[in-house]
């Protein structure tokens, strides 16, 4: 369980690193005047990160098959993300 946990914490400390560079992207095309991120992708972004955020957290303080599910939704927020605005 802690591998499974550990890795869940990567893969969410990863949607939180995306989220911030979509962020940051969309806020230097703004300024800048060139197209970037939208609206959209970035809301998609910011939603994954707390999601995946919060479900690492509730695994990291719980044990067992509710640690596992905490995981699962970390891998399943991240999934969704990279399905609907990367791969689409």
């Amino acid at each position: 369980m802690r591998f499974v946990r550990g890795l869940s914490g990567v893969v969410a400390g990863g949607v939180v690193v995306g989220m911030l560079v979509v962020v940051g992207a969309a806020v230097i095309a703004q300024r800048r005047g060139f197209p970037g991120p939208g609206a959209e992708s970035v809301a998609w972004h910011v939603a994954a990160a707390v999601v995946a955020l919060a479900a690492q957290i509730y695994s990291d303080r719980h044990r067992g098959s509710a640690a596992f599910t905490g995981s699962m939704i970390v891998f399943l927020a991240a999934g969704l993300l990279l399905w609907t605005q990367w791969w689409s």
